[in-house]
């Protein structure tokens, strides 16, 4: 035990040391904080399901949902798109509401259209997809709830 601890750094490398006090670097915070436009995939315009709701609260806390969804007219008073490539405005996050394995051809068209940002949200979880992303500079959150976490810093 004692040979480990010896070799554990003192402060972990996401931590910092600012006059005594120690403060983690909260990536997603910050992402959070500089996003304005989210294009929501998978978005549903149904109150029952949980792309609206998740949609709903984030337009209301101020970021423009756009809906990507070749399925439906339109979502939260917002012309639906039926892909990534249909969206003729700046995005600044892609959040993913669609099943694991639609995510490789999400992924590919987040690069092409240069966007800065992929969330997928509880339960969608590609790996390397997701390293390919990274790879392409995208920051990735995968397999979490942009409510929570937005409730977690912002509420």
């Amino acid at each position: 035990m004692t040979g480990y601890l010896n070799r554990m750094p003192l402060f972990p490398e996401n931590v910092s040391v600012d006059n005594m006090k120690t403060t983690a670097t909260d990536e997603i915070g910050e992402l959070l904080k500089r996003t304005k436009t989210i294009a929501v995939v998978g978005l549903s315009d149904s109150p029952l399901r949980p792309s609206y709701g998740v949609s709903a609260y984030m337009q209301s806390h101020g970021y423009k949902i756009i809906p990507v969804n070749p399925s439906i007219k339109g979502a939260l008073g917002e012309k639906a798109v039926a892909s990534l490539a249909d969206v003729e405005e700046k995005i600044d996050m892609v959040d993913v509401f669609r099943r694991s394995e639609y995510v490789p051809e999400l992924v590919d068209e987040a690069i092409r259209l240069k966007v800065p940002a992929i969330w997928l949200q509880e339960d969608v979880i590609h790996e390397e997809a997701a390293e390919k992303a990274r790879k392409a500079g995208i920051f990735v959150v995968m397999d979490k709830c942009i409510l929570k976490e937005h409730r977690r810093r912002f509420s």
